[in-house]
């Protein structure tokens, strides 16, 4: 009977591998694994609801790719690109440095962006790239092009590491707050968004001074 509990594990096997409903697949599979280890039915339908409320965030990812689909599709990328060439002094290092100042009031608000799936892929790093192109009136190469991906990157982890802790509700707050806690430590949440701050401030003006530094170096460029 103990080798009974494994069968969820082959049926998540064998339904991924038939490409079978993923949800029906992971539940059924749990399901089973909770009637062979002894579980009364109710309370494995109590277990298997509890654990989807708790980790329903990480699901949310999934719903950004059909989004990056329709942003594409709709031509909002192309449309945020001919809106950029239109625009002659919005250059590639403003454009980052507008996107850091968003990203980091976002973290002042409590708001998740999820930045590298639904702005920097099908937007930020397009706009950067043709403000880039529009700057020096030449095309990129692809080395260069690679090189504006990753900065735009950066820029959203920057704002999203050192500013996600400016709101006192925040998963991060809370987490510190209390394993703080429970190492006999006094640490209040508000005491944790108010030394973040000068962190917020700080990536804020480096991180701003080096977009201008990046504006100055792509006009050295060669391109192809």
């Amino acid at each position: 009977m103990e080798y009974l509990k494994l069968l969820g594990i082959l049926i998540i096997v064998v339904g991924f591998v038939l490409k079978w409903d993923t949800t029906a697949v992971v539940v059924i599979a749990a399901i089973v694994t909770g009637l062979f280890s002894g579980m009364d039915f109710v309370k494995l339908l109590e277990v298997i609801g509890k654990s989807f409320v708790e980790n329903r965030m990480v699901s949310l990812f999934f719903l950004t790719l059909p989004m990056i689909g329709l942003v594409e599709s709709h031509g909002l990328r192309d449309y945020a690109v001919n809106a950029i060439k239109k625009l002659k002094k919005l250059t590639a290092g403003k454009i980052l440095n507008i996107y850091l100042l968003i990203r980091e009031l976002a973290g002042v608000f409590g708001i998740s962006l999820q930045g590298q799936v639904q702005f920097v892929r099908p937007l930020i790093a397009p706009m950067v790239i043709a403000a880039a192109e529009d700057q020096d009136k030449k095309k990129l190469s692809e080395s260069e092009i690679d090189l504006i991906k990753g900065r735009s990157a950066a820029i959203d982890n920057f704002g999203n590491f050192f500013a996600q802790n400016l709101f006192v509700a925040s998963g991060g707050v809370l987490l510190i707050s209390s394993t703080m806690k429970s190492l006999g430590y006094k640490v209040d949440p508000v005491g944790i968004v108010v030394n973040t701050i000068p962190i917020a401030i700080i990536t804020f003006v480096l991180v701003f001074a080096y977009n201008l530094y990046f504006d100055r170096q792509m006009t050295k460029w060669e391109g192809k």
